[in-house]
């Protein structure tokens, strides 16, 4: 007795002879054709592009800054003399220092009336301000402008990713040279820590933050104080996360064979009951002919 392993065959084939072809077949499987292409090319597209997730967790993501945060800030003074502009630090840790000069420079506007400081420094992570005054000055003037242009500030790495819109320089662009060129202006940032992962596994550690702002002219028992720009900031304890996701390969096999598999079955069920729906109208046809 021979053992035939053709009778395991689940997908038994109908002799050609005892097939019929149809136009309405051809379309329909034209049709399957052309849908299944469209659906294969989408999925191939979702497949081979990255998509960004995030997420929000409670946690300091950069523990290795040693407690620091990058500061880059550009800002614009077009009437208040380079001799007299300086940046201040200080914050709830004790620290306070008056006249910031390493990786800072003043560039003269206006045939040497204004300024433009550039600087990069650090900040610990803790509530505290810098700001940009007149303190540092040897004299101090009667009246210092600080009407001003902010064209950047900037917290952590930079990040140069399209898919993320973040508020990572919101105050970037921000004019006050209509104001009161004797107030005092208060920025109040809220710095929120924002980490992007890419597929390899590495960690980009960035900042962003929102933004309130007052001026005002300040006095006190001995006459006017003198104007400053102040950022004043506070971190928030919430982290942002993105991270870039790229959809696994057995999930894209999968799909792909559901599409196939799916089409093919509707397509043969939409086939099968107009061919069924023909043929009973034909024989209705015949029986009243007869």
């Amino acid at each position: 007795m021979t053992f035939d392993v053709r009778r395991f065959d689940i997908y038994r084939k109908v002799p050609k002879d005892l097939t019929q072809p149809t136009y309405t077949g051809a379309f329909i499987s034209i049709l399957c054709c052309v849908f299944i292409l469209f659906l294969f090319l989408s999925e191939l597209t979702g497949f081979i592009a990255t998509e960004i997730v995030n997420e929000l967790y409670v946690d300091d993501p950069d523990k290795d800054s040693g407690g620091k945060i990058e500061v880059s800030l550009n800002i614009s003074l077009p009437n208040l003399h380079c001799d007299l502009v300086g940046l201040d630090i200080q914050d709830e840790m004790g620290r306070h220092e008056v006249g910031h000069i390493e990786n800072s420079m003043k560039i003269p506007l206006n045939q040497g009336d204004g300024c433009r400081f550039e600087g990069e420094f650090s900040i610990n992570k803790v509530p505290g301000n810098f700001h940009v005054s007149t303190h540092s000055a040897t004299a101090q003037p009667q009246s210092p402008d600080m009407t001003h242009t902010i064209h950047k500030l900037a917290f952590g790495e930079k990040l140069q990713v399209q898919k993320v819109q973040g508020a990572f320089n919101a105050l970037g662009g921000a004019d006050k040279m209509s104001s009161n060129p004797l107030a005092s202006h208060d920025y109040i940032l809220k710095i929120v820590p924002t980490v992007y992962e890419d597929l390899s596994g590495r960690q980009r550690f960035s900042y962003q933050y929102t933004v309130a702002n007052k001026e005002y002219v300040a006095y006190s028992h001995t006459g006017r104080i003198i104007p400053a720009i102040w950022f004043r900031y506070d971190l928030s304890p919430i982290t942002v996360k993105y991270t870039e996701r790229r959809q696994p390969l057995y999930r894209f096999i999968t799909t792909i064979c559901a599409i196939v598999g799916g089409t093919f079955t509707v397509a043969g069920i939409i086939d099968s009951c107009i061919f069924t729906a023909s043929e009973a109208w034909k024989k209705i046809q015949i029986g009243k002919m007869s």
